[in-house]
């Protein structure tokens, strides 16, 4: 279980920093835009692990053997693509209005890492619903934070969360193969 908390945090990262990036733009009530970010971050973040481990349940017969190794590289390129994009510009600031339509595609962005790292759900003894609930809870408050601190301070934690997450993802795909 603890496993699937670091992982839970480590994948909220994303949307937290995001989070972050959409509150310093001060363009809704900080209210109205927490709960708008944390409902669609948490929501995707849910739901794409889940269609990560379904679809690791589905090729796990054939892959089984490397299963360890295919875990490996995909926390850590998804760990790596968090690092990298930690030292590039954010695509919230290029945002000229936080509509529906914004946040949808910045939730798919942000849960894509989330999809890749349900697979490895399926090398893990725990209940996947409740793994998956758990990243969208945690995804949620963290989502929810971000707006508030973003909208306090700016941007000068984004990069950081960013690089955490990115750090924890990497940590976790080494201790795949170690364990």
């Amino acid at each position: 279980m603890f496993e699937v908390m670091v992982l839970a945090i480590a994948l909220s990262m994303d949307a937290f920093a995001v989070s972050i990036g959409l509150g310093a733009k001060k363009a809704m009530q900080t209210s109205a835009l927490a709960f708008k970010s944390a409902m669609y971050f948490g929501v995707f973040q849910a739901l794409m692990p889940m269609a990560g481990y379904l679809g690791g349940k589905g090729v796990l017969g054939w892959v089984q053997n490397y299963a360890h190794w295919v875990a490996f590289v995909l926390l850590l390129l998804i760990g790596i693509k968090m690092l990298y994009e930690a030292m590039s510009e954010g695509i919230e600031e290029d945002i000229a209005q936080i509509t529906h339509r914004v946040m949808l595609m910045l939730a798919l962005a942000t849960s894509i890492d989330a999809m890749a790292a349900g697979f490895t759900l399926t090398l893990l003894q725990v209940e996947p619903f409740f793994a998956c609930a758990l990243i969208g809870i945690t995804t949620f408050i963290f989502s929810w934070i971000g707006v508030v601190v973003g909208k306090r301070s700016g941007t000068w934690l984004e990069s950081k969360a960013e690089c955490l997450g990115g750090v924890i993802l990497i940590l976790m795909a080494f201790k795949t193969l170690l364990f």
